[in-house]
C-alpha cells in the first residue's frame, strides 16, 4: 500500500496530465461537428474492420456445419427444380420452356455476394451488418436473401458497409404468399422466438394447411416472387377475427447466418424512384 502511494504521489503530474489530455478530446470531439464527424467515421471504420476479423474467426470454425447446410440446400433446390421443368413439360409439352422461363428470371436479377460481420438476435430491434457498400453498388432498400431463404432489406450503407434489417425486426413487414395458393399477406415478428415469424392478414377464405411453404409474394418494389420465407407450423386468429395469423418457421437461421447475397435486379433503381415519386404525390411516408 505504502509503494502504491508513493508510487502515485511521484507520477502524480504525469497521471494528472494525462487525465487532462482525455478531457480535452472529449470536449473536443463532442462540442465541435467537424472532429465529431471525423470521430464517428473513423470509428465506424474500424468497428467495421474489427467485427470482419472476428466474423472470419467464427467462419473458419464453422466451415464444416456451414457446408453440410450448402448440400442439403442444393438437394431440395434441385427437387424443386426438377418439379418445375417437369410441370412446364407437362403444361407446354416443351423442356425447352423451363429454360426459357429460368433465364428470363436470371436476366432481370443479379445477386453480389456478402458476409455477415455483425448481427444480433436478442433485441427488439436486430440489426446486422455486411461488408458491401455503396462502392459496390448497394443502397437502401435492397433484398437480402441468404441460400437457405429471405434474411432482410439493406436500411442504410456506407462507402463499404451496409446496416440490413433482417425479419428478426419488429419494424419489419414483407409481403408474402402461401406456395402455390395465391393467398399473401404480411410478414411480422412479435420481438420473441428467433426461429419464427408470423404471417398475418391472410383472408379468412383461404384453404391451406400446416406444413405448406410460405415465399414472398413478388407484390413489393425489393423482392421478386418465390424467396423462401418458411414453414406454417400453426394457424391462429387476427385479434380482430377476420383474418388467419399463421406461425412459420423461419428458412434462414439467423443465428449461424455468415453469408448473404444483395438483389440488384436492372430496374430496381427506376422502381424506386417511381415509387417514391409516387409517396411524395400523396403525401405519405
Amino acid at each position: 500500500m505504502e509503494d502504491l502511494i508513493a508510487f502515485l504521489t511521484k507520477k502524480f503530474h504525469w497521471l494528472l496530465f494525462l487525465l487532462l489530455e482525455l478531457v480535452s478530446v472529449v470536449l473536443l470531439f463532442r462540442y465541435n461537428s467537424y472532429q465529431g464527424s471525423v470521430w464517428v467515421s473513423s470509428a465506424n471504420a474500424v468497428a467495421g474492420k474489427v467485427f470482419e476479423w472476428t466474423s472470419g474467426v467464427e467462419q473458419f470454425f464453422s466451415l464444416e456445419e456451414r457446408a453440410r447446410q450448402l448440400t442439403d440446400r442444393n438437394i431440395s433446390l434441385e427437387q424443386e427444380l426438377n418439379q418445375v421443368r417437369q410441370e412446364l413439360m407437362d403444361l407446354k409439352g416443351d423442356s425447352l420452356a423451363y429454360d426459357s422461363v429460368m433465364q428470363s428470371v436470371v436476366d432481370e436479377l443479379h445477386f453480389l455476394p456478402a458476409k455477415v460481420v455483425s448481427n444480433s438476435l436478442r433485441r427488439p430491434d436486430n440489426l446486422l451488418t455486411i461488408d458491401k457498400g455503396r462502392a459496390d453498388g448497394i443502397s437502401p432498400d435492397m433484398g437480402v436473401v441468404s441460400g437457405s431463404g429471405l434474411v432482410g432489406v439493406v436500411y442504410m450503407s456506407n462507402q463499404h458497409y451496409s446496416v440490413v434489417m433482417p425479419l428478426l425486426n419488429i419494424h419489419s413487414r414483407v409481403s408474402c404468399a402461401i406456395r402455390g395458393k395465391g393467398y399473401f399477406g404480411y410478414l411480422a415478428w412479435d420481438g420473441k422466438s428467433a426461429t419464427d415469424a408470423f404471417l398475418e392478414g391472410v383472408p379468412r377464405h383461404a384453404q391451406f394447411r400446416i406444413g405448406e411453404w410460405v415465399e414472398t409474394s413478388g407484390y413489393s418494389d425489393i423482392f421478386p416472387p418465390g424467396i423462401t420465407v418458411g414453414q406454417i407450423t400453426d394457424i391462429g386468429n387476427s385479434a380482430d377475427g377476420l383474418s388467419y395469423r399463421m406461425r412459420v418457421r423461419l428458412s434462414t437461421d439467423f443465428g449461424c447466418l455468415r453469408e448473404v447475397s444483395v438483389i440488384t435486379d436492372d430496374t430496381f433503381s427506376e422502381r424506386i424512384q417511381l415509387m417514391r415519386a409516387a409517396r411524395d404525390s400523396l403525401g405519405t411516408k
